[in-house]
């Protein structure tokens, strides 16, 4: 089998160089510390994410899971929305050790001016300081919290997708198998963007890609190992903190994922969208050939990027009927 890299897109490869170094190589404690400190001058304001004041936005507080802290949400609603709208919920990525609720939100924020939708965002306890399960059960904690408060934010309880990027793609899928198991929430759909779905970060694409683009095998491991020690890749690690874990996906609601072909989670993404397909289910996939992790955040300028974005936005009109 050969392991030589796929090349990345000559459009993103002609910037990733210069991408490569603003961004973290490493995700050891000390540089962990570095990121999460200057985060605060990157945080988009209220006025930023009102997108010119068609949204409103408020934090509020949901009950945290049994014996852990309240969950920050951030909400963000139309201003002149009549009815009841969809509430799409966003986990943020970060690799599970950064991130808060306001990162990566624009990308939803998009989808719900188009339509005209309610944007729910989590903010979960982070490893290593909080390993599993505190992250997924604070994502979980939030759904529940906007499931039978739907309502009152403007949303319909029987129209929400949730959604996630990287890590936070990882934890949308989770918390869609929790609540299937736990009979919560009645989910409409679920976006996985370049999900972080495996632990064992074992498979071909984790090899080809080492050292290479954005997210590497190294600090791939890096982050499985802050969330769960010394049980990273090993048989002990439950479908609840790493997805591709579990053994059955049946009675999951529709799925869209989508993965660069050059990046680590290429073939767990592909993988797990199979796994859906062979037990019944609905998933849309899409590998966007040359794309690196997360290249349509980076490089939203580019015509992949655009492609990618206009893919989604497509699947999310077919679900909503809209």
């Amino acid at each position: 089998m050969s392991l030589t890299p796929p090349p990345f897109d000559p459009e993103l490869a002609a910037a990733l160089e210069i991408l490569l170094a603003r961004l973290p190589g490493s995700f050891d404690a000390e540089r962990i510390r570095e990121l999460r400190a200057g985060m605060g001058a990157a945080t988009p304001s209220d006025e930023q994410l009102s997108c010119a004041g068609f949204f409103e936005v408020e934090d509020r507080l949901a009950p945290g899971p049994d014996g852990g802290p309240d969950v920050p949400l951030l909400v963000c609603r139309p201003a002149k929305a009549t009815g009841p709208r969809p509430v799409f919920y966003f986990a943020h990525g970060g690799g599970m050790v950064i991130g808060n609720n306001r990162v990566g939100v624009e990308v939803v924020l998009d989808w719900a001016r188009q339509l005209d939708a309610v944007v729910v965002s989590v903010e979960y306890r982070l490893a290593p300081e909080n390993p599993h399960p505190a992250p997924v059960e604070d994502v979980y904690a939030g759904l529940v919290w906007v499931a039978g408060h739907a309502a009152e934010i403007g949303g319909d309880p029987g129209r929400i997708i949730v959604a996630g990027t990287s890590a936070g793609g990882g934890l949308a899928a989770a918390s869609a198998l929790l609540a299937r198991d736990r009979k919560g929430p009645q989910l409409l759909g679920q976006v996985l963007m370049c999900p972080m779905l495996d632990d064992r970060n074992d498979t071909p694409s984790a090899v080809q890609m080492t050292g290479l683009g954005v997210w590497d095998r190294t600090a791939n491991e890096q982050g499985w190992s802050a969330l769960l020690g010394e049980r990273r890749g090993t048989p002990e690690v439950p479908a609840h903190a790493a997805p591709a874990r579990a053994e059955d996906l049946s009675g999951l609601p529709p799925a869209f994922l989508d993965v660069g072909s050059a990046e680590t989670f290429r073939d767990e993404v592909v993988a797990y969208a199979s796994r859906i397909w062979r037990s019944g289910g609905v998933a849309e996939l899409h590998v966007w050939p040359g794309g690196f992790h997360g290249f349509d955040t980076l490089m939203p300028q580019a015509a992949l990027s655009q492609a990618a974005c206009a893919a989604r936005l497509t699947w999310l009109r077919r679900l909503l009927g809209e």
